[in-house]
């Protein structure tokens, strides 16, 4: 495959995944900054390399028409807060579990999504 040029080096900046596609039977490139794309292949070498290329040509196409390019997920600020709507009785157990903890509910939730997220 030809390898993707592109006017946006931030292109290479963007978070790509590679997986197993049981439905497809194949490998699936996909980018997080664009959920819309993907490119199927033999190898996972194949499918990155794919993902990559359909990105940098949209990439392309949206600067030749004027849009706006998202910024990579690894360049955005984050703060380090959000807001979770969650229902009453699960907010009723993490309270009582953070209290029989002697933690505060944000350092209870905070560390079950950390644990999650490895």
């Amino acid at each position: 495959m030809k390898r993707a040029t592109s006017k946006n080096p931030k292109t290479d900046r963007y978070t790509y995944r590679v997986s197993w596609s049981p439905e497809d039977e194949e490998h699936v490139g996909l980018c997080a900054e664009f959920p819309s794309l993907s490119w199927l292949a033999a190898t996972p070498e194949d499918a990155l390399c794919g993902i990559r290329h359909v990105v940098a040509e949209a990439v392309a196409d949206m600067q030749s028409a004027g849009e706006p390019v998202p910024e990579p997920l690894a360049e955005r600020h984050y703060s380090g807060e959000f807001r979770v709507r969650i229902p009453p009785a699960v907010h009723r157990s993490l309270t009582a579990e953070a209290a029989e903890q002697k933690i505060s509910l944000n350092r209870l939730v905070s560390a079950k999504l950390q644990s999650r997220s490895h």
